[in-house]
């Protein structure tokens, strides 16, 4: 790499304040303490399966409601992901991961086209990990998608067990997004549009 793929965010509200650091082309070094126990695991398992070196740490009303912070850090991760990559020049752009755990199979498709599109296909009968609400998974992708202006399609094939599919969704995202911000020589530095813009 010419220059490093790396961004640092900082976001505070009334609600939560989070600082979060990425580097796109790391080597799978996370922290995370976002005062949201399995938020962190999630946040580790992306990192470790990306690749991305990952520094989070949030501080937010969790007293009240975990939805705030999981949100929030979705919002600065799309920041943070849009800021490192850059002009996208070389890029492979897309990104696919078909991801297998257990009796779950999970598959993530992203473009990184800079329009925000979520399509989460999620169903399960039970959606609570201890005091964890699975549907705050969808919260995270939709800030993420928004912010780092990309589709996102996760499609849950099959499973039952919701921390299993919890985590073959970021499982598998951390993969697509791994395989759609790689730089492919072959593109010579071009913009992976035959418009000449992503937009």
């Amino acid at each position: 790499m010419d220059s490093e793929r790396v961004a640092e965010i900082e976001r505070k509200t009334g609600e939560t304040d989070i600082r979060l650091a990425i580097n796109i082309d790391g080597s799978g070094t996370v922290q995370s303490r976002t005062g949201v126990p399995f938020m962190d695991h999630m946040l580790e398992l992306f990192g470790r399966h990306g690749l991305f070196d990952l520094d989070v740490q949030a501080q937010g009303d969790v007293d009240v409601d975990y939805h705030h912070t999981v949100e929030d850090v979705g919002i600065v991760l799309g920041q943070a992901v849009k800021q490192a990559i850059g002009d996208k020049l070389g890029i492979e752009r897309y990104g696919f991961f078909l991801l297998p755990m257990d009796e779950t199979l999970v598959q993530v498709s992203l473009d990184l086209s800079n329009r925000s599109y979520l399509v989460y296909n999620v169903l399960v009968s039970n959606y609570m990990i201890r005091d964890f609400n699975i549907c705050l998974v969808k919260e995270f992708f939709q800030a993420f998608a928004n912010e780092c202006g990309c589709n996102l399609h996760i499609q849950l094939e099959y499973g039952s067990e919701p921390h299993h599919v919890c985590e073959a969704i970021f499982k598998g995202f951390a993969r697509a997004l791994d395989r759609a911000t790689r730089v492919d020589p072959r593109q010579d530095g071009q913009l992976p549009s035959t418009k000449g813009l992503l937009t």
